[in-house]
């Protein structure tokens, strides 16, 4: 059977050497000077500091940009959500993977036990201590070692145990069993990453902190010195490097930067995208101005999540993306400066459900189609 070429318009938004006015809309663009520095950004500061970086690959679901990050970016593996995401990355030869998450069910629990035998080092977050004897018999089964993360809940209120108790009570369920191994905590408190405030913020992680200190001194008591204690993201790296008690960073959306990351202020009062470049947009075009006063694009609910907020029509402050349906973006266009087929590049608001949503990402340097990369593991949610 002959495969037919891939064709721009129906399979692809682009192919390389083309010109950024002819790629199809909507679609995602990288900014790849942009991607770059980012990237070569944080692996510069956690070389500096002696400290790991795991990139958490749920964010762009792109093996191309994993690699960067592995390549030059200073990370030493990667995070991922589920089962299924994990496994691409490994099939395609990154072979360090934590799953920061439960796995909870038996295909799922079976298919985690088998990632190993594509000479992958595996590892897995876990809060329960049925878990352990789950997983620990499928990675007998299938005479293969995984590496075990007791998950503190620090202030996200959702999976983790909390009581240096329970956690120490975890850490010896999985050193007995065969087939884990215990590695350390996953400590990574998500809802600080978008507190706005530096001092609000700061005060959430000090929180987090008081939560975390004494489950790692409780685990040293007890002869089980956590190897990693696991987190932060974007919106607290910094705190977490500085705590001498978290010594791997789990930073995802600091490759990208979308509008509601930007909105965040540093310790320094900076809007986070302007300490890190805005690398990802959704290319746009105006399809229409029959309004006065309005006109309306070809990027609507079905090309971007709009969870964390309406994107931001890039380096344009004269027109605003007001609004969105299924198909269509309006934009307030008060001076009528839009004409159709007029091209804009939208921030999204949040980039990890934006990306799912999308098969390519067209990589630009210079106004020209460098590179066309699948998002690679679109729609692996199981």
């Amino acid at each position: 059977m002959s495969h037919r070429a891939l064709e721009v318009g129906f399979d692809v938004p682009a192919e390389e050497g083309m010109a950024e006015a002819e790629i199809e809309t909507p679609c995602l663009v990288l900014d790849l000077d942009a991607l770059e520095h980012n990237i070569r950004k944080l692996g510069d500061y956690v070389r500096d500091r002696g400290i790991r970086l795991r990139t958490h690959a749920k964010m762009h679901k792109s093996v191309d940009v994993a690699r960067m990050q592995l390549d030059f970016g200073g990370a030493s593996g990667i995070c991922c959500q589920k089962v299924s995401e994990a496994e691409v990355f490994i099939r395609a030869g990154i072979t360090d993977v934590l799953i920061s998450n439960q796995v909870r069910g038996p295909s799922k629990i079976d298919r985690l036990a088998r990632l190993p035998l594509w000479d992958a080092e595996v590892h897995v977050c876990i809060d329960d201590p049925e878990n352990v004897a789950e997983i620990s018999e499928a990675a007998e089964r299938h005479g293969t070692s995984i590496g075990g993360l007791v998950e503190i809940d620090c202030g996200a209120g959702r999976c983790g145990v909390t009581a240096p108790g329970d956690v120490v009570a975890l850490a010896r369920a999985i050193d007995a069993a065969p087939g884990l191994t215990f590695e350390g905590v996953q400590a990574y408190q998500g809802s600080m990453q978008h507190i706005e405030d530096p001092d609000a913020r700061l005060a959430a992680f000090d929180a987090a902190r008081a939560v975390v200190e004494p489950a790692v001194a409780a685990l040293r008591e007890a002869g089980l010195a956590p190897k990693t204690v696991t987190g932060a993201g974007t919106g607290s790296f910094e705190m977490e490097a500085g705590s001498n008690l978290w010594n791997e960073l789990q930073c995802g959306s600091y490759a990208f930067m979308d509008a509601d990351y930007g909105r965040i202020r540093d310790a320094d009062g900076r809007r986070l995208d302007q300490v890190w470049r805005n690398a990802l947009f959704i290319l746009t075009s105006v399809m229409s101005t029959a309004k006065p006063g309005q006109a309306v694009c070809d990027a609507g609910l079905k090309v971007q999540s709009v969870d964390s907020g309406l994107p931001l029509i890039f380096g344009r402050e004269d027109v605003r993306y007001a609004g969105c349906s299924d198909e269509h973006g309006t934009i307030d266009d008060p001076g009528n400066l839009l004409k159709v087929g007029d091209r804009l590049k939208l921030v999204p608001g949040h980039c990890d459900p934006t990306c799912n949503i999308h098969d390519w990402y067209v990589g630009l340097r210079d106004g020209e189609v460098e590179c066309v990369w699948p998002v690679s593991a679109r729609g692996k949610a199981y």
